[in-house]
C-alpha cells in the first residue's frame, strides 16, 4: 500500500472495519471479526525491524493481491449499492457453479476485493 492514509479511509469508511493500530507512513491494522487485516507500506517493510527486541523480518507485498470477505447473498447486495454509491464500481458479480455468489471490485491500491458466500469454500 503506497497511501496509507487512502487505504485506511477505504477500510475504515467504505468498508466499515476498526482500525486497532496505525504507524505513520508505515502500517495500519484494522479488526476483520476475530483477526486482523494488516496493511503495510512495502517501502518500508522491506528491511525488516532494526529494534532487537523485535526482529520482525521483512515484509510487505507489491504489485495486486487479492482478498476476500465471506458475506449472505443479502449482505453482498447490500454491498453492491454501497460500493456503487462510495465510487467504488463492482467489477465482476456472479454465481459460482455451486451457486456462491461473488463480487468484485478495486481498492485505492488497486487490489482485487472480493466478498463472496462462503458456502463458496464451506458446505452448510
Amino acid at each position: 500500500m503506497d497511501d496509507l492514509d487512502a487505504a485506511a479511509d477505504f477500510y475504515g469508511r467504505i468498508m466499515g472495519l476498526d482500525e486497532e493500530l496505525r504507524v505513520p507512513d508505515r502500517h495500519v491494522f484494522f479488526r476483520v471479526g476475530s483477526t486482523i487485516l494488516l496493511l503495510f507500506d512495502p517501502k518500508v517493510t522491506v528491511d525488516g525491524s532494526s529494534n532487537p527486541r523485535l526482529p520482525v523480518p521483512a515484509h510487505g507485498a507489491t504489485g495486486q493481491g487479492h482478498l476476500c470477505f465471506g458475506a449472505s447473498r443479502d449482505e453482498i447486495a447490500a454491498w453492491c449499492a454501497r460500493l456503487e454509491a462510495a465510487g467504488h464500481p463492482v467489477e465482476a458479480d456472479f454465481d459460482w457453479p455451486n451457486g456462491a455468489r461473488s463480487i468484485y471490485f478495486r481498492d485505492p491500491a488497486g487490489n482485487s476485493i472480493e466478498i463472496a458466500e462462503p458456502r463458496l469454500w464451506y458446505d452448510d
